[in-house]
């Protein structure tokens, strides 16, 4: 302590040198204390070495801030001629004397932030900042750890600002794990390095003399043996992204250590550590340099971080700091994914599609317990909202879906097993895990990826042979007279809507319909008007099963502005998928093939067609996703899910004919319940809050299904008016 007091009262007193004079002073000065100190087992901070570093740092920045920009100074030069980043590096690995390796990591992190001029691209700077880099994160919850993570840190920084300077740091990987030569070549820069410092100090020194530095760095080498080197070689084997199909065939002879090294330090104990080595490795993966996105992806150690133990999955799940934990876990591979070079993002969506999905996530979906079945699908549910990578979210459509595009047929709707279960389970004995896979599939939708409703709904209705082909003749009058299509019903004349109230039906005059359909004006879109369509599902549901118009503020208006919005969003998710404004010429369909909706449509009308005896919140979510599916702005979607008027071929059954099959139905069971009306009304002011809670009511699950059903209509007639207001007036 007194030899530090002595020091820093000289720095006080001593007269200013030129800034060369001084800098060569301070590095003979840290020099000189290996030659004259006897004792190695002092810590650093015991010793003027932090001192003259800082000193050092000062006196570079300093010459840099009195120079032109780009200039390089005497004192840099000196740095860099005399390869003294190359000797702290030995010094720092020796970690002699003790605490030595902090000051190293502090004094390169310090040289690389405050320094504005490029140092990287100098090999006397990349080549120790590299062999740095490999001795960070060898260790967990180290001393330096907190050092080490600054200085990885700042280089990734730096390849940030300068992404070509990559290449200076993916090592080749033969030369690297030579059993014979590395060491041999590693000695010999060693030993460059301190004759170096011998010359600058300007005296002799003996080999024993080394003994602090080079003598300790030469026995840790030898440590190193080739056995040592042979293992290292059969780790990193063991690490490659095997997986891959490129990595089975190209097996490139680079490392990639810095990704290594913040690999090894995400799994570090304190929480502040790995969040910064996250975000370390979030700026490795951004680089554009196609060289290092190959070997980021196939020869390091990245792709293993994508797998979540398949055993701390069955043991932590119930625990919500365990899912907490997965979540995060799951959000940095989604935003890794997001910000990475393109190459680099579809390998690791690769990797994470077999490791996690496949590998973790299918088992436990595919199970058999319903307790297993739940929470698996909910996580299923609660990655889907969460993903954002576009790469991401393809392969998980995939491993959900399947990649077919072909119309299903109803003997190959197992053809992709997980989708077919998915979606076997919206129809799940049990309530709870249909509501589970309902949203799941809800949420699935709205992600904006076209392959997810043409693969669920698109492909069985692109032929459109759920209709059956009437050509058109001149002398065909009934087109004329009330612009319907040939073979479609008038309302007035469907037994239907014999008792349409008045109330409910809207004037011509209120819509922005078409004009009337003349020879000499033929209709030019092919749809039906608009309000006969809205008024069909409106007077759906019989009066005497109507209740909203008993309790104010439920009228068919409040769904127009939701569904407005909705259907905006729609439109701005779908508009980059080109698709048709008008459906397919039926002349051009295959109208011979046999129509199938398709399992998922399948599953859905089945539900939709139980409405009346199933309980509320699962008729709520069945409901929630065919509306979704009617926003969809495509000309068959709309035609199959919205248009009363279409005519259905033999054996075919659209949305509109489920929910008039199912009203036939409630129309000869309310002829069996006692003062139906007033029970209805009761339990619709229970659902809204209005009533409190009393007895139970005889067949409360009929009475909700009525009210579901017919909020359903009106939802279903505000979408089809808000798509044809849109239509026409874009």
């Amino acid at each position: 302590m007194c030899n530090k007091f002595t020091w820093q009262l000289y720095c006080f007193l001593a007269p200013s040198l030129p800034l060369q004079e001084d800098f060569v002073y301070h590095w003979k000065a840290i020099t000189h204390y290996y030659i004259e100190t006897s004792d190695d087992k002092a810590p650093v901070t015991d010793t003027n070495i932090p001192s003259h570093l800082e000193q050092m740092l000062d006196i570079l920045v300093q010459e840099e801030n009195e120079r032109e920009s780009g200039e390089t100074g005497p004192c840099m030069e000196y740095l860099l001629h005399h390869k003294i980043l190359e000797t702290l590096y030995t010094l720092g690995k020796a970690d002699c004397p003790p605490g030595m390796k902090q000051q190293v990591l502090v004094f390169y992190t310090k040289l690389l932030g405050r320094i504005r001029q490029p140092l990287l691209p100098h090999i006397n700077v990349h080549r120790p900042v590299q062999k740095l880099i490999q001795l960070c994160g060898e260790v967990l919850a180290t001393p330096t750890e907190n050092e080490e993570i600054q200085f990885l840190c700042i280089v990734c920084a730096k390849l940030k600002q300068d992404p070509y300077l990559v290449n200076f740091f993916l090592e080749n990987k033969l030369k690297s794990l030579a059993s014979k030569g590395v060491p041999n070549v590693i000695s010999e820069d060693t030993l460059k390095g301190q004759d170096s410092l011998s010359t600058d100090t300007g005296q002799s020194r003996q080999p024993e003399e080394l003994s602090g530095a080079a003598g300790m760095e030469q026995a840790e080498l030898e440590d190193e043996s080739p056995h040592h080197m042979d293992d290292l070689s059969t780790s990193l084997d063991n690490l490659t992204v095997t997986s891959l199909p490129e990595a089975s065939v190209v097996r490139p002879n680079q490392d990639y250590n810095l990704v290594n090294s913040l690999l090894n330090l995400t799994r570090s104990p304190d929480g502040r550590i790995a969040v910064k080595a996250c975000e370390g490795l979030m700026l490795l993966v951004s680089l554009p340099e196609p060289a290092a996105a190959k070997c980021l992806t196939q020869s390091t150690c990245l792709s293993p971080l994508f797998i979540f133990s398949h055993k701390e999955d069955a043991s932590a799940f119930p625990g919500k700091r365990a899912l907490i934990s997965f979540l995060s876990w799951f959000d940095y591979c989604d935003q890794l994914i997001k910000e990475a070079q393109k190459t680099a993002a579809v390998a690791l969506a690769k990797a994470v599609h077999e490791r996690f999905f496949i590998g973790v996530m299918e088992p436990q979906l595919m199970q058999t317990s319903e307790m297993g079945i739940l929470t698996s699908t909910a996580l299923l549910h609660r990655i889907v909202r969460q993903v954002t990578s576009d790469v991401l979210l393809q392969e998980m459509v995939f491993f959900i879906l399947g990649e077919q595009r072909e119309p299903e047929t109803l003997a190959e709707i197992s053809r992709h097993p997980l989708r077919h279960r998915l979606i076997e389970h919206c129809d799940h004995i049990s309530d709870e895990i249909s509501i589970m896979t309902l949203r799941m599939f809800e949420h699935l939708l709205q992600k904006p990826n076209e392959h997810i409703l043409y693969n669920l709904v698109l492909r069985n209705l692109e032929e459109r042979n759920y209709t059956e082909y009437k050509p058109l003749c001149p002398e065909d009058k009934d087109v004329v007279e009330n612009g319907l299509i040939a073979g479609a019903v008038d309302l007035e004349e469907d037994p239907l809507f014999t008792d349409i109230s008045p109330d409910n039906t809207l004037s011509n005059q209120e819509w922005l319909s078409s004009p009337p359909t003349t020879p000499d004006h033929p209709k030019n879109d092919g749809k039906t008007e608009v309000h006969k369509i809205v008024n069909s599902f409106l007077c759906l549901v019989p009066d005497e099963a109507k209740s909203s118009y008993h309790v104010e503020g439920t009228g068919y208006d409040t769904y127009l502005r939701d569904a407005h919005r909705q259907f905006r969003d729609y439109c701005a998710i779908c508009l980059r998928w080109e698709w048709p404004g008008s459906p397919k010429a039926l002349e051009k369909c295959n109208l011979e093939a046999a129509f199938f909706e398709g399992h998922f449509l399948k599953v859905l009308f089945d539900r939709m067609g139980r409405i009346l005896d199933q309980p509320y919140d699962v008729n709520l979510q069945v409901t929630s996703v065919l509306s979704r599916l009617s926003l969809f702005p495509h000309p068959h979607v709309h035609e199959y899910l919205l248009d009363p008027y279409v005519n259905l071929a033999s054996g075919c059954r659209s949305l509109f004919s489920v929910i008039v099959r199912v009203v036939g139905d409630l129309m000869v069971r309310i002829q069996r319940i006692q003062d139906f009306t007033p029970k209805l009304l009761l339990v619709r002011k229970r659902l809204l809050g209005l009533e409190p809670e009393g007895p139970i009511i005889d067949h409360i699950t009929l009475l909700e299904g009525v009210i579901v059903l017919e909020e359903f209509c009106k939802e279903l007639a505000a979408i089809a008016f808000v798509k044809y207001h849109a239509s026409s007036t874009s």
